[in-house]
């Protein structure tokens, strides 16, 4: 059987100012994580200055006050850069839906020609209620608990979010890489 080449994907994460941009939620912080070959291979942080303002009860759960973002780099920056980071490279979200949702919006307001490959968006949540039947929920969380994966810092910061994520991507392609082998 013939090699396939190696392909890298990349694993984001967006903190917010509520559940969706049709919502006037707008993002507050924004992680990648790119995976190759079964290994993290770099990553991108940074926070996003928007104009809106974080409700106390979103800077109570991320950590991420107003006054933080006052000082962060313009949106349109960050996913200019973003979108150079994450060039040609499938997606991955914990939660997809939402992540997607607003990657769309973020790359539109910076004015970021559409990637095709970032059409569309895999989900570690749906991947995970199909494989770990036995899980107790498909929270991050539990899941990284579930399986033992690594520590990567306070939950519901972007790259500690993205880098458990691309953990579990990785313990998923492993998994079904050993359920599937013969086959």
């Amino acid at each position: 059987m013939k090699q396939q080449d190696s392909q890298t994907i990349a694993v984001i994460d967006f903190e917010t100012t509520g559940l969706s941009p049709n919502g006037g939620g707008r993002a507050t912080e924004i992680a990648a994580v790119l995976v190759r070959d079964g290994v993290i291979v770099d990553s991108y942080q940074s926070l996003m200055k928007t104009g809106a303002w974080v409700p106390p009860f979103i800077q109570e759960l991320t950590g991420i006050s107003n006054e933080m973002l006052a000082q962060a780099p313009n949106a349109a920056s960050v996913m200019q850069d973003l979108a150079v980071f994450t060039r040609s490279c499938p997606l991955v979200a914990h939660n997809a839906a939402f992540d997607r949702g607003f990657w769309q919006a973020e790359m539109a307001n910076a004015g970021c020609a559409p990637d095709p490959a970032h059409e569309g968006f895999a989900c570690t949540v749906l991947l995970s209620r199909r494989l770990y039947l036995d899980a107790p929920n498909c929270r991050l969380g539990t899941l990284a608990q579930f399986h033992g994966l690594p520590d990567s810092g306070r939950a519901h910061r972007a790259l500690a979010d993205a880098m458990t994520t691309a953990h579990l991507l990785l313990r998923i392609q492993a998994d079904v890489n050993g359920r599937f082998a013969n086959e």
